[in-house]
């Protein structure tokens, strides 16, 4: 398996360990730090603000100088007009002389013009070879920081300051062997003392990335080298520690450009550093670690932007921050598995794989075997995988027309996403948390590799999961918040209570419980607004602007962004043409809430699509608050089912509306009278029969009779509607005209329960042979559901534990502040099973 070129057992034994005095710190700034000549200026302010004894400050080039002279060598190797971007690059550099050196910039910018006329002449030559020899590419791309480490020591000594340039060419001295670079201590060391005598100054300008090989020959120490420069300097002037600067805080738990939240490290031990560099961290190189970790020599990670933030510290031992301390993802690469009956047990296959690829030049990241030996499979670089295969068909050649070896299959599409934490070694679970986070995610693992050391998980996964299952590990080690992409349907009473229930929770929950609930898409009858940025501020006003036709498609789509492991849509509308995409949504890993009664009592044949999209997909599908609204009814009774209990019957006061009704009928007053006053008051449906007709009370029944285990439908119910069959068909406005025709029936019906010394209930009954019924009857006075209190809902559990005495669940039933926190309470329900801190 090859590796970034880090070469951890050449160390150095020739620099010798030094006294902690007088102090000596190096530095190294990158590109973005020397970026143009304000930059030059905050970083020579940076450093004349410390108080270091010696600085050796180690620079690159000038953000994308080393790309600008790449370009340079092929374009006048291809026989292009070079001498365009040459003037530019030239001009720059000047600009940025006069810019920091003003009136003394004229002996800075006669250096600097023979170095762009010799670069030039080289040129000219390249042009002529019709080819950019490596010697000759070379030389030219590490001037950048030659004219680097000019510009800043110069303005170091206009500033007054015992500064001086030191050309690497002149000291450093490298060998290229098949792991990379490595260093010729004694003899750097030797020159570098030579160099010291003569230029004894305090503060030392270095420049990164260039040295000289074995002959004498101007080299490059690869990409990232001016990285391992800051540690070969360090290591030669004995510092005590390193410090890199960039642009960012220090090393970030994910890269932030697909994990927002990614957070700086405190700590990191030597081998960490090297993991997480190696699977795609971009702040340090792992070849940077070599000369560090010889010699523990710290190595501090800093932002140029932001010099008082601490950084991220990397030295022999890190801090016990956690289990796993980063994340990190590989992108563009691809599968290759070889399996066949014929390899098991037989010695020397994984030899025959690796040496194969090793003669194809072609590096290998990741390894996974079974114990069966059934199969082999690695992963390697996507522009290399076909050659992969080709090499792989041709080792086993003989085995393949011998059908011992079946096949060697070639998987495109590939990312690796691996988890690095010294504190992973002996943690029990770790494995299980990664896994867990991602199949949560609905992310499917192709290959895991881990080590005996237990510093690293890695997992092969399609790249179209890649960022969705880093936020989802992010999330799960609690790096991060556990982040939602929440949809609305439906802001009517219910829908604008828990948007601002929502608005409401939602910094407490993320800064209390680590999660992040990001309402991305609201959509009403009409229209819909779609929002990246997760916030619930002003939704009404957004969604009243909105411009957006509602297209629950594109809604979907929206809500399933790449980059967001979860999406949570909550309906509460009361549309049956809403319900039909439940099971749609629950296939695809979309979990659903709902206080919408349509898909629990709607047709069976929809209630079964949407339990067999639940049972294929994992996604959770929660309706608490169909029944009962924010009272635990559903929750109770699954609890009741699931640690085995028998359920004899079901009884239970659903309707608000019609509990108010009966509560406050005593036949003092006209029935119709306080029909009028409940309408009044918000408690009725805007037509009254929508309550009285019963039919609600039924489609709760059968929510609760299909919980239980009961293929129940709505037909099946026998239920007493208490709107009479001539009012029925009645307009809104006549009805309510008409109201007085109900009240001698009621009275007559009081007044016989009255003679018995009962009230009236509106009562659902779910026996235990599955007779549902729905409808108005006489309770004694000691009965549960005889005094309860103005629009209370309640519910009567009769089961095998609970026979003499029923376990009842009783409160308010209706209201939409009630019934959204019933769906925010399944919200976070869902939050919790996805791994939030609930």
């Amino acid at each position: 398996m090859s590796s970034p070129a880090v070469v951890l057992q050449d160390h150095a034994p020739a620099v010798s360990a030094a006294p902690q005095s007088p102090l000596v710190i190096a530095h190294k700034f990158g590109g973005s730090s020397v970026a143009d000549a304000a930059r030059y200026r905050h970083v020579a302010d940076l450093l004349r603000a410390r108080g270091e004894t010696v600085q050796a400050t180690v620079v690159s080039a000038m953000k994308g100088v080393t790309d600008a002279l790449i370009a340079l060598a092929h374009t006048a190797a291809d026989g292009r007009d070079w001498r365009t971007p040459w003037e530019a690059l030239r001009e720059r550099h000047l600009r940025a002389a006069g810019d920091l050196l003003a009136d003394a910039a004229a002996p800075t910018n006669a250096w600097l013009q023979r170095e762009f006329d010799e670069l030039a002449q080289l040129l000219n030559a390249l042009a002529v070879l019709a080819t950019p020899t490596r010697e000759a590419l070379e030389r030219v791309q590490g001037l950048g920081e030659v004219y680097s480490a000019r510009l800043l020591s110069e303005h170091l000594r206009a500033l007054g300051e015992d500064a001086v340039m030191l050309d690497a060419r002149d000291v450093l001295v490298v060998h290229h062997g098949d792991l990379g670079v490595a260093v010729d201590w004694p003899q750097s060391e030797a020159r570098l003392a030579r160099w010291r005598e003569a230029n004894p100054a305090r503060r030392i300008v270095i420049t990164g990335f260039v040295a000289r090989d074995e002959g004498n020959r101007i080299t490059i120490l690869g990409r990232n080298g001016s990285d391992y420069s800051g540690a070969i300097f360090a290591a030669l002037f004995h510092a005590q520690e390193l410090h890199i600067w960039t642009d960012v805080d220090g090393v970030l738990s994910a890269d932030p450009r697909l994990v927002p939240e990614a957070v700086p490290l405190a700590a990191l031990s030597y081998h960490e550093a090297c993991e997480l560099a190696y699977f795609g961290a971009k702040v340090v190189h792992p070849q940077t670690m070599t000369p560090a970790i010889s010699r523990g020599l710290p190595i501090i990670i800093r932002n140029t932007f932001r010099p008082e933030h601490p950084g991220t510290r990397i030295a022999a031992v890190s801090d016990d921050a956690g289990p796993v301390k980063g994340l990190t993802l590989s992108p563009d690469l691809a599968l290759l598995n070889l399996e066949g009956a014929g390899m098991i047990g037989v010695p020397g296959t994984a030899e025959r794989v690796f040496a194969a690829l090793r003669d194809a030049r072609v590096s290998v990241v990741m390894i996974s075997q079974g114990s069966s030996e059934h199969s082999i499979c690695c992963v390697v670089r996507d522009a290399e995988a076909e050659t992969a295969r080709r090499a792989l068909q041709a080792a086993f050649a003989r085995e393949l027309a011998d059908a011992q070896v079946q096949n060697v299959q070639l998987i495109r599409g590939i990312s690796v996403l691996a988890a690095v934490g010294d504190g992973m070694a002996g943690t029990p679970g770790v494995a299980a948390r990664l896994f867990d986070s991602l199949a949560r995610a609905r992310v499917n693992i192709r290959a895991i590799a881990q080590g005996a050391s237990e510093r690293n998980i890695s997992v092969a996964i399609a790249s179209a999961d890649a960022d969705k299952a880093l936020r989802a590990a992010h999330a799960g080690f609690w790096l991060s918040a556990q982040t939602i992409s929440v949809g609305v349907i439906g802001p009517g009473k219910v829908g604008s209570a828990l948007l601002d229930q929502l608005a409401a929770a939602q910094v407490r929950l993320k800064r209390d419980t680590n999660l992040d609930l990001r309402l991305r898409a609201v959509a009403s009858r009409g229209r819909m607004w779609l929002d990246d940025r997760g916030t619930t501020a002003d939704w009404q006003r957004r969604l009243d602007e909105s411009t957006l036709e509602v297209d629950l498609d594109r809604f979907t789509e929206h809500l399933q962004a790449a980059h967001l492991p979860h999406t949570v849509i909550v309906d509460c509308s009361a549309s049956s043409r809403v319900a039909e995409r439940y099971a749609g949504w629950l296939a695809a890993g979309i979990h659903v809430i709902t206080p919408n009664k349509q898909a629990g009592a709607g047709p069976i044949e929809r209630y079964r699509a949407i339990r067999d999209a639940m049972a294929a997909s994992g996604a959770r599908f929660r309706y608490e608050a169909t029944v009962g609204a924010g009272l635990p009814v559903v929750s109770t009774l699954r609890d009741l089912l699931d640690t085995g209990d028998d359920i004899v019957a079901i009884d239970g006061i659903f309707s608000g509306t019609l509990a108010w009704l009966f509560n406050r009928y005593d036949g003092s007053t006209a029935f119709s009278a306080l029909v009028r006053e409940a309408h009044g008051l918000g408690y009725t449906e805007p037509d009254p029969r929508d309550d009285l007709s019963g039919t609600d009370v039924a489609r709760k029944l059968v929510i609760l009779a299909r919980e239980a285990g009961r293929e129940l439908s709505l037909e099946n119910v026998d239920v007493e509607s208490l709107v009479p069959a001539a009012l029925r068909d009645a307009a809104p406005d006549e009805f309510m005209s008409r109201l007085s025709e109900l009240d001698a029936s009621f009275a007559a019906r009081h007044a016989a329960a009255s003679a018995a010394g009962k009230v009236l209930r509106y009562v659902a009954r779910l026996d235990r042979d599955g007779r549902a019924s729905v409808g108005l009857v006489e309770l004694g006075d000691t009965h549960a559901f005889a005094h309860l209190r103005e629009t209370d809902n309640i519910v009567q559990f009769s089961t095998r534990r609970y026979c003499n005495n029923p376990l009842v669940v009783q409160g308010p039933g209706a209201g939409p502040e009630v019934t959204a926190a019933g769906v925010f309470a399944d919200l976070l329900r869902v939050a919790g099973t996805l791994g939030a801190r609930l």
